[in-house]
């Protein structure tokens, strides 16, 4: 059954995120067509009790039924961004959610409510690089010990699972390698861990979930405990908002709630306002012709002379294919592949460097940044620029792939702009195809 059929009113996904709660106890907007935005740092208290029951209560779980809760402060709650993660909880399947300041503030958060001194982390070896810098840089300082590995062998995960292990930790599709990991057999090597085992002793599966979004998986009814989210990308979609978000069970809401009102990372209303009103509604609409656009440029890129390989889960040739559609599925049940592509140039002929050198210079419709899931097609190398933490992209072995993110433009004007800087650079002249 497809996910767009599975609402108690009826009504699909798409609609729910145009649209909303249509009443909600964390603000009054029923006569608001758009949601308004909460701009006030700190709320007036009719009385000290009412201020001690608002302090008495935080953590707790507000829905958008039941009592209205006491907002004091915004760093503890506030209604806005209250609404915001109702809206990511439901999306992805979960119980809860927690918003926070930036992506790399919620994967903190996720693993930090996890994980003790003297316990361990189980993190696929290839993740983004401020995470892989997070594990490697300051876990040791912390007492807590990162274990990498690759996740998709068969039986990898189930070799290094000790008593010690509180989480497993991985990205999928892998940024920036386009890998697919098999949620369901890793679901199996932690159940088979877990058996026994106190509570607070389980071992929990943290997903990265910013490359599909969840409109194109939804991790956590595939085996996933726990989901993370850079909001900044396809959830904002804008380029204009910075944020990250944690999606899971009930029991895990009131310590990932402590955990932002003390550490202070908290996702600013207008943000939050941001991404609710523009970047949720336009979701669905977005990844379905960002998505169309992504496989007629890897299409494009893989036939190319200059082109060595492609790695994009809607190509034919993409050896994890059958598990890519085994889990990348959108609200329709139909195969959702996303927008981000990794490719290799043939170093014979065109040198990387150069190449984006001339994209920064003499392209429109392809811009070299960092980040992704813009409406602007944005192009990188990750062993120099996000994955730089590895060391020159050495530790992951591929220094020269290039990463490519879809944006809203015309797929020949991608596609074009990419075939000129490719020939430009080219050590031997090459005629326009």
């Amino acid at each position: 059954m497809s996910l767009e059929s599975t609402r108690p009113d009826g009504y699909t996904v798409s609609t729910h995120l145009v649209h909303g709660p249509g009443q909600s106890v964390k603000w009054d907007f029923t006569h608001h067509v758009v949601p308004p935005l909460s701009s006030s740092t700190t709320y007036r208290l009719d009385s000290v009790a009412r201020g001690a029951k608002g302090f008495q209560d935080f953590g707790g779980l507000v829905t958008d039924e039941g009592e209205q809760p006491v907002y004091i402060y915004d760093r503890l709650d506030e209604p806005t961004r209250s609404i915001l993660e109702g809206q990511l909880a439901q999306l992805e399947g979960g119980e809860a959610c927690v918003t926070f300041a930036s992506g790399m503030a919620a994967i903190s958060a996720a693993l930090g409510v996890l994980l003790r001194a003297g316990d361990e982390v189980i993190a696929h070896d290839v993740l983004y690089g401020c995470t892989h810098s997070l594990l490697t840089n300051w876990f040791p300082r912390l007492g807590l010990l990162a274990v990498r590995a690759d996740l998709g062998q068969p039986g990898a995960l189930a070799r290094l699972l000790t008593p010690a292990t509180r989480a497993v930790y991985l990205e999928t599709p892998v940024n920036p390698t386009l890998q697919i990991l098999d949620l369901g057999a890793l679901r199996k090597a932690v159940d088979v861990a877990n058996r026994g085992r106190p509570p607070e002793q389980r071992v929990r599966i943290v997903v990265d979930n910013t490359f599909a979004t969840p409109f194109g998986q939804r991790p956590l009814s595939l085996g996933a405990d726990i989901v993370v989210h850079s909001l900044t990308k396809n959830l904002g979609g804008f380029g204009t908002e910075v944020g990250g978000a944690v999606i899971c069970s009930r029991d895990l809401h009131r310590d990932l709630a402590l955990w932002r009102k003390d550490f202070g990372a908290i996702l600013s209303a207008k943000s939050a306002w941001a991404i609710l009103v523009y970047g949720l509604p336009t979701l669905p609409l977005r990844m379905k012709r960002l998505q169309y656009t992504a496989a007629l440029v890897a299409t494009y890129l893989e036939g190319h002379e200059l082109v060595r390989a492609v790695s994009y889960p809607g190509l034919p040739s993409f050896p994890q294919q059958a598990l890519a559609k085994q889990q990348m599925r959108d609200f329709d049940g139909d195969f959702a592949p996303g927008s981000m592509i990794a490719f290799h140039v043939d170093e014979a002929r065109v040198d990387p460097v150069q190449f984006l050198d001339c994209i920064a210079k003499d392209s429109y419709a392809v811009t070299l940044a960092v980040s992704l899931g813009h409406t602007k097609t944005l192009i990188e190398s990750p062993a120099c620029m996000t994955h730089s933490s590895y060391g020159g992209g050495a530790a992951t072995g591929r220094d020269a792939a290039i990463r490519l993110s879809i944006g809203l433009e015309s797929p020949s004007d991608i596609t074009r702009d990419l075939d000129r800087a490719l020939r430009a650079v080219a050590r031997a002249p090459v005629a326009a195809g």
